[in-house]
Parts: C-alpha cells; structure tokens; sequence
C-alpha cells in the first residue's frame, strides 16, 4: 500500500503540508541553520510537534482532546512561522508580498493531487526562496488548522464532550435496566 493511500488523519491536507513542512524544515536547518545554534533544534521541534500533534489529536476519542492537541500544533506551526521571518530579518532577505507572483506559485503547489516534499524542493537551493516557500505553506496551513479549530469547537458545543456523552450513555443504560 501506498502511503498515500492511508485515509484518516493522514488523507487531511492540512497534515500532509504539516508532513512536507517537516521534512522542508530538517532539510533547511542542515543546510542554512548553524549547527552550534539552538534556533536548529528549535525550528526542528517546532516543525515536528506541527505534524505530532495533528496526529496525536485525531487519534482522540474526545473533542476536548482533538482541540487541545490541534491547538498545539497551530501553536508549533507559529513559532515555527516566526523563525522563518526572523531568519530572513535576521539576514536582511526579502520577504515576499502575499500577492507577489512568487508567493502565488508556491500557494499553487498545495493544489497539485500529489503533493510532496519534493513539490518544494526546487525552493530549497536559495535561502531566501526556501524560507519565503515555508512561509506560504505555513500560513496556508495555519488557515486551514484555524477552520478546522473552529469547526471542531462548533461541534463540540452542539454535541457535547465525550465524558459528557458517556455519561448520557450510561444514566440511560441504568434508567433502562
């Protein structure tokens, strides 16, 4: 089986970018991040806890937990976020303007129907290009984490927690008896 034949968390887009946001990052940080400093590391751990935490999440029985858990990785994904524009701050890179024709070919990418690490690694061979491509998926990827958020929290208000509907299923199991 293909893996991206796996249904579940792993068919969701906003996993899969986590996926090549991951495997983007290690592959940045190897390549234009000091070994001796503690931004690799961090971005590194960022850009994983971004994907864990999707998983991790859609493995829980409860809303509750699926919110937490997405909740920490959009927060990963963030931070994550931050040190892509601090590094080019950080090195007087341009960053690129939303619209820019740029930004809107590495926003294209998302829609190709396999999309992979290796979609972006033509980006990686210039510093500035790879965190300005990191940058696009990321925020792409935030705003689809964001609805999510938001539908999970709606479902959850209209149907409740799972401890709450467990105890629904058991009040009713000792009124029937």
């Amino acid at each position: 089986m293909d893996y991206k034949d796996y249904k579940g968390y792993k068919s969701l887009p906003f996993f899969q970018q986590s996926e090549v946001i991951y495997d983007f990052t290690v592959e940045f940080c190897e390549k234009y991040v000091s070994k001796f400093s503690r931004t690799l590391d961090q971005m590194t751990q960022a850009a994983r806890s971004g994907k864990q935490n999707i998983a991790e999440g859609y493995l829980q029985k409860s809303l509750e937990g699926r919110i937490k858990l997405l909740g920490v990785a959009r927060g990963s994904l963030e931070e994550l976020l931050q040190d892509f524009l601090d590094f080019l701050r950080q090195r007087n890179l341009k960053l690129w303007l939303m619209d820019s024709d740029e930004s809107r070919a590495v926003r294209r990418l998302v829609y190709n129907r396999y999309k992979s690490y290796n979609d972006y690694k033509v980006y990686m061979e210039n510093p500035e290009e790879a965190a300005n491509a990191m940058i696009c998926l990321i925020n792409q990827t935030n705003q689809l984490l964001d609805q999510k958020l938001r539908w999970t929290e709606e479902k959850f208000v209209k149907e409740g927690g799972f401890r709450e509907n467990l105890f629904k299923k058991r009040r009713d199991y000792k009124n029937y008896k």
